[in-house]
């Protein structure tokens, strides 16, 4: 198992580290991201390059490298710096949290991210670089294609196809047997029960708070 480079300096970054240095065997040893946007000489006491110059630091012979960016542009800025590292020679092994819940022969891809406490039942495929939070839920017999964010609380039922570089937000719901297309952006508690077309979003009323003060809604409803 060979020691790993982090590509990324921003909060999923963070949130990766978090879990590799700490919660499993990997020894991470550095940093990158693009030139540009380099900022610093280290990162949490680890040296920081620039990828263009990534593999001088560290070679691919001797290090792994994972891709811990967000879902900017609906995953694509990851994807491409996924495609970037292999073309690079580095391989990218995916993250699974001890305690996360996946079954031991789920199918699964490179670069994926599966956190602590997740429930993804028997016959799961995840492709390449799919990113599944605490407290999310896949069904039996679903795939979820390459590049997909699946944020913690949102429930894929079974026997869902979800295409690539699909976003699922906080208790977004895909109902059983339903075809999710390519880059489709499901909000925050929203219900899918029909096949959606390639580039659709789908987003739910926000709340409206009422017109009363908290301290008005306590003494109307006797709550203390």
């Amino acid at each position: 198992m060979k020691p790993v480079v982090l590509f990324g300096l921003g909060k999923i970054a963070e949130v990766v580290h978090h879990f590799m240095s700490k919660e499993s065997p990997r020894e991470v040893v550095g940093w990158t991201c693009d030139a540009q946007f380099l900022d610093r000489d280290t990162f949490h006491g680890l040296p920081a390059v620039a990828f263009e110059e990534v593999t001088e630091k560290f070679p691919p012979e001797q290090f792994d490298m994972f891709v811990a960016l967000g879902y900017q542009n609906l995953n694509s800025l990851r994807a491409e710096r996924v495609h970037d590292a292999k073309q690079k020679g580095y391989s990218l092994p995916s993250f699974v949290h001890e305690k996360s819940g996946l079954p031991v022969d789920t199918d699964l891809g490179d670069n994926c991210f599966i956190m602590n406490s997740v429930c993804v039942h028997p016959r799961v495929r995840l492709g390449d670089d799919v990113f599944v939070w605490s407290g999310a839920m896949i069904g039996h017999h679903s795939t979820i294609a390459d590049h997909c964010w699946i944020t913690s609380t949102a429930n894929i039922c079974g026997v869902v196809e979800a295409g690539a570089s699909c976003f699922f937000a906080a208790n977004a719901t895909v109902a059983n047997n339903v075809r999710i297309g390519k880059e489709c952006f499901l909000g925050s508690n929203t219900l899918v029960t029909k096949d959606l077309p390639d580039q659709s979003v789908v987003i739910a009323e926000a709340s409206k708070p009422m017109r009363i003060s908290s301290h008005q809604f306590m003494r109307m409803t006797a709550m203390k």
